[in-house]
Parts: structure tokens; C-alpha cells; sequence
């Protein structure tokens, strides 16, 4: 394979944060708008000490404000802005784009309508505002509560006064006030949490909610508790953000959506692995997890070393953390060397062996005629391996496992990356320190952990490619972090994986069929936001691929906006792709019969996804520059909530009119390919002397 150089001066200028696709379902929302900001707040994740302060004062100064200077509504003299009429049926593809432009009256103000009689005209604007607030919904959405006159307390623009809309999917609010109207959308998946603060202010009860989200926001309301309706919305949206603690069942279940693609045909196991010539001499494919009796976080077919009988097997599963064996993820064409994954062994204390898991290491190494060595990456921080020891876990001793290399690649656990990813989230969100940015993004050390996943990955790849060796990774369960190195390592390695659908077929494979447990890690539909489980590994492993994108720029046929949508659906529950916690959760929950796939929304509308600089640069190797200094925090994910942070132009439509003009280009040259083709072989017949032959040279988009 030939091996590519990183670009790592490439600037990130031109992908920043996109605009939402017009014909898409309704992902994430933020309002598009501009203005003074709020002052900023030391502690946005906690509803204790001084947010809760001032929480209370700026809902109590809003409140105070509204009634002090209210003005009665006149819906007959009101004069609406006339925009897209909004259509309100179910249909196949729901037009949202006015979630993000504001536009959505139904009908048109004339001066004619001044000549009909008062109550008549009053009767047409109450239904033509109730019609311009009504929220759009995807086909199995239904509206569970709506409340009006509801402030959302915007950290950058201030307090707008609008309608709450709460559905079985959605929160959405929306403000005819302003000019385009303010919308503001949130799905329900992506709420962590929702914290109240009750308010005295002018002898009226207000409370104030604070909606704490998994996707870098916290969208702040008030309200007066007097009504029923502010009542509803409370309890409909904490049933409905929650729905597995309520009994109900999650969105992706009701979600009626029909794509001319089927996501579900996407990742066939047999076919990725004959792509990879497999099965071979060395190799076969196992039906020894069928019915998921080996191991139950494993996938059905397995691929193991064609020696190795099932009753070996069984003795290895036993000594391997969760029965999770080493298996084969990727072969490389040429040297046959292998990525094998599997989960910790269980040493103990007493550093116990099992001869046939070292029989069985011996075998992966001897499939590799090219290396007599195994290198073994152990993920976790050597302190913690050894501490493992301690509770049955452990590592490969390098005695009991002859011509075998142990490397600890010291990536700290689950509980780090939690905390750090909500250290980010408080200098991100709502506000930003502008004296202060390069400092606090670095103390929350996100970009460092990305650099460790990132040098770890480029050790394996090298090891493979360079080296020939094949490798074993592994931390302590073997369904995060060595996910996350594997998936990056095979991403470096296999140009297939770095195409539109050869991605999915990645996440598919190394993250959804091995068993990451998504319904843990991310928390869908439960409202144990305190859960320890949670963490952000699949976050981390989408930004250190947007890494990747950002030093080889034309070497992915996917854009920036094909990563955003996957991490907004991570949370959404609106497709089945990321439910549960293994395969055989799946198929007992019979998530493809009842479920849409992720793949089948965006497959449907690749040329939204695609980047037009795409070369196919295959059988080249990636091997990306993981230092600091060739990092960045990738502000158009992190940061798009704040409209300051947002590109003057939309940077996703360009990308879209680029391809355009590349298809135009190409098949031009196409067309002149063919003249010259023709009137070469008309001057060649025409003529009887002899002269040398030109063949033309095929175009091809240059770097």
C-alpha cells in the first residue's frame, strides 16, 4: 500500500457549521440569531449555588419586564410577514426548513381583509397564528401538549415570548415576535435532564425550566404556574424525553418514515468479510455465536482461526472478560497481517493461564507468515491494567505468551471522558471567554484525549502496514476503547471504509454488531442522567475522524455534515440504528422489522452528504499527525449553538453547487475524451503512413 502524507496545514474555514438540509426530518435546532449576549455564568451544568442565583434573577427581571411594559395583543391590527406556506399534512419528506429561516405563515394579509367586519377578521388572524405556531411533525409524531405565552430566556439574544409545543419526539417553541419568527427545536432524545426553579416575583408563582441536553445546550423557559396548560407541558415533556422510565416506548418504534433506500441491507457480515477475502486457509467464518450462547455482547458470525476447534473456543471465552474472544476485524490484502480485538484476559491476582487462549495467540501470530511477532495494545493506563489484576482482570504476561510485545497505550477510562467533555460544554456553552478560549478549552484536556486515540491508532495501522505484524487490542471489556482504536486503525488502513456507505459499514461492524453499548453510554429514553455508565466514547471517536477529514481533505467521500447528522441521530431515538446495547438486544427487540435505519434517511439524499474534493485514494494509507498542534476543537459541532460561531455563508450549499459543477466538468471531459478518441481513429484510418499512436490521458481531480 502507499502510504499518504498528511496535509497538515489544511484549514477548517471551509467546513464550518452547515445549515439544516431543507428535506430532512427535524434534527437539533438552534435559533439563528444574533445579538447582545447575557453575562456569562461560572456554572451551567449544576442547578445549585450561583446558576441558581441567577436563574432566579434573570427570570424574575424578565417576568417583571413583561408585566411592567406589556401591551394588549391586537390580532385584527397585527400585521404577520408572509412567508412559505407551511404545509401541515404528513407528508414523505417534511419540509423543515422554516425550523431554521422562520418562515411558515399560512396565507397573506391584504388590505382587503380591512373591509371585513372586526370579529370576522379577528376569527381569520386567531387561526392564521394558530396555523403559523403549529409545529411541523414527521410522519407517527403527534402533539402530547401546548402552552402559549411562554419566555425562552435566549443567552445570546435575550427573552422571547412564544408557544411551547411539546410532541411524542420534539420540544418546540416558537416566536412570532420577532422578525423572521424565532424557532427554537429540540429532540426529546437529546435531553439529559430537566431542572426547575420556582421564582416569586410582582406576588405571581413563575417557574423556570432548564432543559440540560447531551448536545452541548441548555435551553432556559418561564413560565406561570397558574395555568394548566405550563402544567401539561412539564409533565408531557418529562414523560416523553424519558419514555423507557414511563413505561412507553421509544420514538424510532412509532416513526412511520418511507425512504426509497434500506439501510437495514447496508452491512451484510458475509460480504464485508469475503471484500476482505475471507474466509481463507488461516481463517474462517465461525457459527459458533449464533444464538448468541458464546458470548451474548458479540455479533452472530464471528471469524476465528480455521485450527481452533469449538470446544477451544469455549475454554478461551472462559478465560477472556465477558467471553469476549479474540476475533479477526480486519486482514490486510497483501501481508495477510490481522487486527484482532477482544476483551481483557482474567489473570487475577495469582497471574492464572489458560493454555489454550496462549495456544490461540500463538495461532493469529502464525496466520501472518510475514512477522514472527504479536503485538499486543492494551488501551488502558498500565497503573490501571495492574489494578485490574486485583478485582480478576489483568493483561498478558509476556512469559506465558512467547515472541508476543505488550504496549500499554495509557488512555484514561470512561469516567474521564465523561467529566471532560462536560468541562467543554461549560466553556462552550452559553457563553465564551474570548480572553480566556485557548486556555479553557485546553484545561478540560478534550484535544489531548482526542491526540492519545488518535497517536494509538496511527501505532496499530503503522505496525500493520510498516511492520507487517499483527496486532490484539483490547482494554478491559473490549467494547470502547478498543472500538474506538480499531475503527480509526482500519479507517487509516482501508480506503473502502472512508466512501459514504463503506463508513456505515464501519460503524455497523466495529461499533454497533461488536456490542459498544450505546443504550448505556448515551442514555436513551432514561432519566438517570446520573447513571456512570454514560459516557462520550462514540462523540470521540466521530471528532477524531473530523480530524482526519480536516489534515486530508479530499481523501473522505463524506462531508462534515454526514458526521453531525450521525451524532444529532445518536441521540434523537428517531431511527433504530444506535438503540440498545448489542446485537442480540436487536434482534430480540426486532429493531429492523419495526424500526427506520439511520443509512435509509441519508442514503436516500447522498449528494447532501458528499464532499465534492473526494479522490479516491485507494490503497493508500492515512497516517495523520497526532500532535496538538495539528488538532483543533471542531467548533462548528461544539460550538453551533452560539450564532456568533455560525459561517456568513452556508458553507453546505456551496459544497452541494460544487458537485454540481464537478459532474458538469466531468462529463465534459468525458464528451472532448471522445472526440478525441473518434477523430484519432478517423485521422488513423485515413491515412497510410505510418505514425505512433496517442492514447489520451484520463483527467483525474488533482489535489
Amino acid at each position: 500500500m502507499e502510504k499518504q502524507p498528511s496535509a497538515g496545514g489544511y484549514g477548517a474555514d471551509g467546513l464550518a457549521q452547515p445549515p439544516v438540509p431543507s428535506r430532512k426530518p427535524p434534527r437539533t435546532l438552534g435559533s439563528n440569531v444574533s445579538g447582545s449576549r447575557q453575562p456569562s455564568v461560572e456554572t451551567l451544568d449544576s442547578p445549585t449555588g450561583s446558576h441558581v442565583e441567577w436563574c432566579k434573577q434573570l427570570i424574575a427581571a424578565t417576568i417583571s419586564s413583561q408585566i411592567s411594559g406589556a401591551v394588549p395583543q391586537d390580532p385584527v391590527s397585527r400585521d404577520f410577514k408572509v412567508g412559505r406556506k407551511t404545509d401541515l399534512r404528513v407528508s414523505k419528506r417534511p419540509d423543515l426548513k422554516s425550523q431554521d429561516s422562520g418562515d411558515g405563515a399560512n396565507g397573506y394579509h391584504s388590505d382587503s381583509e380591512n373591509e371585513r367586519a372586526p370579529h370576522t377578521l379577528a376569527l381569520r388572524d386567531g387561526n392564521k397564528q394558530a396555523q403559523m405556531e403549529e409545529a411541523p411533525r414527521v410522519p407517527g409524531e403527534s402533539i402530547k401538549a401546548i402552552a402559549k405565552d411562554v419566555m425562552y430566556i435566549c443567552p445570546f439574544t435575550g427573552a422571547v415570548s412564544g408557544t411551547l409545543t411539546v410532541t411524542d419526539y420534539k420540544l418546540y417553541f416558537k416566536s412570532l415576535e420577532r422578525d423572521p419568527p424565532f424557532v427554537l427545536d429540540v429532540n426529546l432524545g437529546a435531553i439529559s435532564r430537566l431542572e426547575t426553579i420556582g421564582v416569586q416575583s410582582h406576588g405571581e408563582n413563575t417557574r423556570g425550566l432548564e432543559i440540560v441536553c447531551k448536545d452541548m445546550r441548555n435551553p432556559r423557559f418561564a413560565y406561570k404556574t397558574e395555568e394548566q396548560s405550563k402544567l401539561e407541558i412539564l409533565e408531557m415533556l418529562t414523560k416523553h424525553a424519558f419514555p423507557l422510565s414511563n413505561d412507553l416506548p421509544l420514538f424510532a418504534f412509532l416513526y412511520k418514515e418511507m425512504f426509497p433506500e434500506d439501510g437495514w441491507k447496508v452491512y451484510d457480515p458475509v460480504a464485508e468479510y469475503k471484500r476482505q477475502g475471507l474466509p481463507n486457509e488461516s481463517w474462517t467464518i465461525s457459527k459458533i455465536n449464533s444464538s448468541y450462547e458464546l458470548c451474548d455482547t458479540y455479533p452472530a458470525l464471528l471469524v476465528v482461526p480455521t485450527s481452533i476447534k469449538d470446544d477451544e473456543l469455549k475454554r478461551v471465552a472462559s478465560f477472556r472478560a465477558k467471553h469476549r474472544i479474540p476475533v479477526l476485524s480486519w486482514i490486510h490484502p497483501e501481508t495477510q497481517a490481522t487486527i484482532v480485538r477482544c476483551s481483557q484476559p482474567l489473570v487475577g491476582p495469582a497471574d492464572r493461564r489458560c493454555k489454550e487462549d496462549e495456544r490461540y495467540l500463538q495461532t493469529i501470530m502464525d496466520a501472518n507468515a510475514q512477522s514472527h511477532k504479536l503485538t499486543i495494545f492494551d488501551a488502558r493506563q498500565s497503573s490501571v491494567a495492574e489494578s485490574n489484576k486485583a478485582k480478576d482482570g489483568g493483561y498478558e504476561i509476556e512469559g506465558f505468551y512467547p515472541n508476543v510485545e505488550l504496549n500499554f497505550l495509557e488512555i484514561p477510562n470512561i469516567h474521564v471522558m465523561r467529566e471532560s467533555l462536560r468541562k467543554l460544554k461549560e466553556v462552550v456553552y452559553p457563553t465564551i471567554d474570548e480572553a480566556r478560549w485557548l486556555s479553557s478549552v485546553d484545561s478540560t484536556h478534550w484535544l489531548e484525549y482526542i491526540r492519545l486515540l488518535l497517536a494509538g491508532a496511527v501505532r496499530i495501522a503503522d505496525k500493520l502496514e510498516s511492520g507487517k505484524t499483527s496486532v490484539v487490542v483490547h482494554c478491559s471489556d473490549g467494547w470502547d476503547r478498543t472500538a474506538q482504536l480499531t475503527s480509526l486503525a482500519m479507517l487509516m488502513l482501508d480506503s473502502y471504509y472512508r466512501t459514504l456507505r463503506g463508513f456505515q459499514v464501519l460503524v455497523e461492524k466495529e461499533w454497533i454488531s461488536f456490542g459498544h453499548k450505546f443504550a448505556a453510554r448515551v442514555g436513551h429514553g432514561d432519566e438517570n442522567h446520573a447513571n456512570s455508565e454514560r459516557s462520550p466514547l462514540f462523540v470521540q471517536f466521530i471528532d477524531c475522524v473530523w480530524q482526519m477529514m480536516r489534515q486530508f481533505p479530499a481523501a473522505f467521500e463524506f462531508n462534515e455534515l454526514f458526521l453531525i447528522t450521525i451524532l444529532d441521530h445518536l441521540y434523537s431515538c428517531l431511527f433504530g440504528t444506535f438503540l440498545y446495547n448489542s446485537e442480540q438486544e436487536r434482534v430480540n427487540q426486532e429493531v429492523q422489522s419495526k424500526t427506520v435505519s439511520l443509512w435509509s434517511y441519508i442514503n436516500s439524499q447522498a449528494e447532501d452528504f458528499t464532499n465534492p474534493f473526494y479522490v479516491n485514494y485507494e490503497n493508500h494509507v492515512l497516517y495523520p499527525v497526532a500532535s496538538l498542534r495539528h488538532l483543533e476543537l471542531w467548533v462548528s459541532y461544539y460550538v453551533r449553538w452560539n450564532p456568533r460561531m455560525r459561517p456568513q455563508m452556508p458553507v453546505h450549499q456551496n459544497l452541494k453547487e460544487m458537485l454540481v459543477l464537478r459532474a458538469e466538468l466531468q462529463r465534459r471531459v468525458e464528451e472532448l475524451q471522445r472526440e478525441a478518441s473518434s477523430s484519432h481513429s478517423i485521422s488513423s484510418s485515413s491515412e497510410h503512413a505510418s505514425s505512433p499512436s496517442h492514447t489520451s490521458t484520463p483527467l483525474h481531480t488533482t489535489v
